[in-house]
């Protein structure tokens, strides 16, 4: 036989879920507005139905004592239960329906009274106000109990105070009032109760539908959630509202954007400045997998609009895989120009062997003075030119790439490169991306030709770039400066349109330009200066022009 299980407790408390509360909260706050209500427009009715009935009382009081038979009376007849005061007295107060008629002399003695057995004797309240000429309303008690009372001073024909007339209103009949009052206010008040309960369920069932039932203590963990979740993932994220305005940053946004705590309430232009990133974050530029260069960056952006009116975009950095990328694509090249090499070198050495068995040793021996001679030149060549060893070594290995695809890279005899350069690095980068586009744009055209001019004026770095190709339209020669912008199908490693962006980032970080125009004789020329690229040196020697010198692979 099973155990029993024990009973549940009954516990008592507010409930959990955010509907509940809300609508118990409204509820309990609606009828206690309609409490607090009905208790402040009793309160004044309680004291607006006390001065009706003492200034009825009053009234009546006044309309007795102008009554000159009264007085006469007063001053002529006894105090008896069958005078004339007290047959008009009782007269009066029937038809006013009041409670008392009390008509007494100047001594305080009354001449009339509900009670006859009240007449002759004196008055229990004292009517030394009424007696000195003042008028008087009160709630007192009496003989009779608790009343409204008006006194007034009973005068003779000459104008003299020989009395007073005290008229009382039974005080239940104003309290009957006030009570008969209550239900009316009753009915109002729950009328209002219920609009008020039922706006409140209207109200927190929107709350419901927003917070889809939750109770505050899962609110509270999914704000912490995401909290933790905001701040420790390696994504940037940046949240906005319908206006437009940044309203959260977290860790990865702020590291990657540049920006702190200012950003937020701003605009994405005011916090970041005018830029692809900017209209990414505005929506103004649509997509998925945006690129944008923010700094030294490689950014990778996703917008998603919320129900809010907002929105929420997401960034990656992709600076290291971009590099990745770009040295894999080196790492081809100078396979490619391995394999040309090999290509070549098997050529020679099997020119060689024909020359020597066919005993043609002299022949043999200027063909291999050639080959040589050939390789020392074109290393020369550079290197006399630019004497920076990485931007030689890179010409060097692009003429290599250049000869394998049938194209012709020539460095112009302006071209001198003193070894003076601040970042190194950074020209590499510039030169390795305008050769590498330029050599994309002339390969497969007949008599493909790109030419590199790079030479020093003072402190500042002056690179030309031309090419052969079919050029660039004039509506397009600042676009290719856009992040994300190519006409060339992308790479394995991810997607095109970052070189050139990166080109005029990197000049305009050291307060140079990057521009594109046209050739001489066709295609493109593309010119990029660098200020303060070079450290101060004694003045170099004036150039002098004498041609240009081809720096090429000849393939045999």
């Amino acid at each position: 036989m099973s155990p029993t299980p024990p009973a549940r407790r009954l516990r008592l408390g507010l409930p959990k879920r955010v509907f509940s509360q809300v609508l118990l909260m409204q509820v309990v706050i609606a009828a206690g507005v309609a409490v607090l209500a009905t208790g402040l427009f009793l309160a004044p009715l309680s004291k607006q139905l006390d001065n009706e009935a003492m200034r009825r009382a009053l009234a009546i009081a006044q309309t007795t004592a102008e009554q000159p038979q009264i007085a006469k009376d007063v001053q002529n007849t006894a105090p008896t239960v069958d005078g004339p005061v007290q047959k008009e007295a009782e007269r009066i107060r029937k038809a006013t329906h009041a409670e008392y008629i009390v008509v007494l002399d100047w001594r305080g003695v009354r001449w009339s009274h509900t009670d006859p057995s009240e007449i002759g004797r004196n008055v229990s309240t004292d009517p030394t106000e009424a007696l000195a000429g003042n008028q008087v309303m009160e709630i007192d008690s009496g003989t009779l109990g608790r009343s409204a009372r008006g006194k007034v001073p009973l005068r003779d024909t000459e104008g003299q105070i020989i009395g007073a007339v005290s008229v009382g209103i039974k005080y239940d009949s104003v309290r009957a009032e006030l009570i008969g009052a209550i239900p009316e206010l009753l009915a109002y008040a729950g009328g209002a109760l219920a609009v008020g309960a039922l706006a409140a369920w209207v109200i927190s069932r929107r709350v419901q539908r927003q917070t889809r039932d939750l109770a505050f203590s899962d609110i509270s963990a999914l704000l912490a959630e995401r909290e933790a979740m905001l701040h420790g993932i390696r994504e940037g994220v940046v949240a906005l509202d319908r206006a437009g305005r940044i309203r959260l940053l977290n860790d990865e946004a702020h590291r990657l954007l540049g920006i702190d705590d200012e950003a937020v309430g701003r605009s994405p232009d005011e916090a970041l400045g005018e830029g692809r990133t900017a209209d990414i974050l505005a929506g103004r530029v649509t997509g998925t997998d945006l690129l944008t260069v923010r700094g030294q960056r490689v950014l990778v952006a996703n917008r998603m609009p919320t129900d809010d009116g907002g929105a929420v975009a997401t960034l990656r950095d992709r600076t290291e895989l971009e590099q990745l990328g770009r040295e894999l694509d080196s790492t081809r090249g100078l396979i490619d120009a391995l394999r040309a090499q090999d290509h070549e070198h098997a050529n020679r050495m099997h020119t060689l062997l024909g020359l020597l068995e066919l005993e043609m040793y002299d022949d043999a021996v200027d063909f291999v003075g050639e080959v040589v001679g050939d390789h020392r030149a074109t290393a020369e060549q550079v290197t006399e030119k630019i004497q920076d060893p990485l931007l030689a070594a890179l010409l060097v290995g692009k003429a290599t790439v250049a000869a394998e695809r049938a194209v012709a890279l020539w460095v112009s005899d302006r071209t001198r490169l003193p070894d003076r350069l601040i970042d190194p690095r950074g020209l590499v980068t510039v030169v390795g991306n305008l050769v590498d586009n330029a050599l994309d744009a002339v390969a497969g055209t007949p008599h493909a030709r790109v030419e590199v001019e790079l030479h020093a004026e003072g402190r500042t770095a002056v690179l030309r770039v031309r090419d052969t190709g079919p050029g660039i339209p004039p509506e397009q020669r600042e676009l290719v400066f856009t992040e994300g912008w190519s006409t060339k199908e992308p790479p394995a490693h991810g997607k095109r349109g970052i070189g050139l962006s990166l080109v005029r980032r990197l000049a305009e970080r050291q307060g140079g330009s990057a521009t594109v125009g046209e050739a001489e004789g066709g295609g493109a020329q593309f010119t990029v200066v660098l200020p303060e690229a070079l450290t101060e040196s004694a003045p170099e020697p004036a150039l002098t022009a004498t041609g240009d010198t081809p720096v090429k692979e000849e393939s045999r």
